[in-house]
């Protein structure tokens, strides 16, 4: 527990920093599915990354003042409930597990809160993300407020606690690291299975079960995001869910899976053919999403700005749609044409790539800090970001375009870590090339 315990003294020191004051994060909430049966509870990234508690019902209280203080409030233990919902640390258990100073029953919140906030500085809290604690809180400042007259000061100025989360979440440590890496690995052999088990005939919920068997076979507690199992046209549907599409002979197979492991997630996407053999037409486009991938993660590596991957990226999807005819040169060009007045996003329309980690789309400003009014560059990577590089191209039918390549949807997303010297693509596993894919699924 000593990561979390330092992670909480770095919270500390940047309240002091800011003259100190209170630090109040939450839990996510239970939340019912129907009736009396839960979904799976999960719980806030924030929360566990300043404590590595995974029950619901708790609030961390960071007090940055002349004693600092981390405490911890949670369910008290209840055996005839650990019956039923299974075991609870209770407060006094999970103080010296989970290495905080204090703890109490999460029923001593409107007790002891009004207690911890008198006379602080600061509140900080991220206003608007829990809309029942909002309402608590106000009540605690109320009740602070009426004590005046005896001397007693409410906190006079509120910080958005997230954004200095969202600074130490964007740089990954070493255990960080280690757990994203093993999360990749068992994602990457989802997908190898999923390849191997591929036949024209079978549906696209019959795929994504044999992801969701590999994630949990290994350990994975959680898919890290909703499956995407896309065959044929569906693939042209950025955000399609695994249904009860045919798989049939002849179309691709775009699958956008992975899984997360002990609050990390994966990200990966794979587009391979049905019939374990890319036609003429899927083969040219994919080539020149791989050759475009490629691009961009040459330019993943220090001190290159976010956007300098995704420039990289387009200059070599534009080329292509040029060369095999998506698009039009009497209409639209030469290169820089296409890319100045933005025809690409006829067939690319997303960026290439986002910030990883707890969160699928993870937290972190992907912008350099600047004065307000201004537009601000495009942050520098550093060592210890952990991204996305996921080029594609859709086509949609349409009368200006070729119909060999109407309804082909292909994407290739890995995860990269940036390090000292450039990035470590820690999906590679997951087989991406022509010939590695075809060898697979001959399989």
């Amino acid at each position: 527990m000593k990561t979390y315990a330092a992670r909480r003294a770095a919270l500390i020191a940047q309240m002091q920093a800011r003259g100190g004051g209170v630090a109040i994060i939450p839990t996510a909430p239970e939340v019912m599915r129907n009736r009396d049966a839960d979904y799976p509870y999960r719980h806030d990234s924030y929360f566990y990354y300043l404590s590595g508690f995974t029950e619901p019902e708790a609030v961390i209280v960071l007090v940055a003042g002349k004693t600092n203080q981390s405490i911890l409030f949670c369910r008290e233990k209840n055996l005839e409930r650990e019956i039923w919902d299974g075991y609870r640390y209770g407060p006094e258990a999970a103080r010296e597990k989970f290495g905080f100073d204090a703890a109490f029953a999460i029923e001593a919140l409107n007790v002891e809160m009004p207690n911890l906030i008198a006379n602080a500085p600061s509140l900080f809290y991220a206003l608007g993300s829990d809309l029942r604690l909002d309402t608590r809180i106000q009540e605690w400042l109320q009740a602070v407020r009426l004590q005046a007259r005896a001397g007693v000061a409410a906190p006079s100025a509120l910080h958005d606690v997230h954004v200095l989360l969202d600074e130490m979440r964007l740089f990954k440590d070493a255990e960080e690291i280690a757990i994203m890496k093993r999360a990749a690995a068992i994602s990457a052999e989802a997908h190898r299975r999923a390849m191997r088990a591929t036949r024209p005939g079978l549906r696209e919920y019959q795929i994504e079960a044999e992801l969701l068997h590999e994630f949990r076979r290994q350990g994975s507690q959680f898919p890290a995001y909703g499956s995407i199992v896309a065959t044929g046209a569906n693939a042209c549907v950025l955000h399609y869910r695994a249904s009860d599409a045919e798989i049939k002979n002849g179309d691709l197979v775009l699958i956008d899976a992975g899984c997360e492991l002990d609050g990390y997630a994966s990200d990966i996407t794979r587009t391979y053919p049905a019939n374990g053999t890319f036609s003429a037409p899927q083969k040219a486009l994919y080539e020149i999403v791989l050759a475009s991938q490629a691009a961009a993660i040459a330019e993943t590596r220090p001190g290159k700005g976010f956007m300098e991957g995704h420039d990289a990226a387009v200059r070599v999807l534009a080329q292509g749609m040029l060369d095999t005819g998506l698009l039009d040169r009497n209409k639209v060009g030469a290169l820089d044409d296409v890319i100045e007045k933005g025809a690409y996003r006829q067939f690319y329309m997303h960026r290439t790539g986002h910030w990883l980690g707890m969160d699928v789309h993870d937290v972190g400003e992907y912008r350099e800090a600047g004065a307000a009014g201004e537009e601000r560059p495009w942050r520098k990577l550093q060592p210890g970001m952990v991204l996305t590089v996921e080029p594609g191209i859709y086509v949609r039918p349409d009368a200006d375009v070729p119909e060999q390549f109407w309804h082909i949807g292909i994407r290739i997303e890995d995860d990269a870590l940036v390090t000292e010297n450039g990035c470590d693509i820690i999906t590679r596993d997951a087989p991406k090339t022509v010939a590695d894919i075809e060898a697979l699924m001959k399989h």
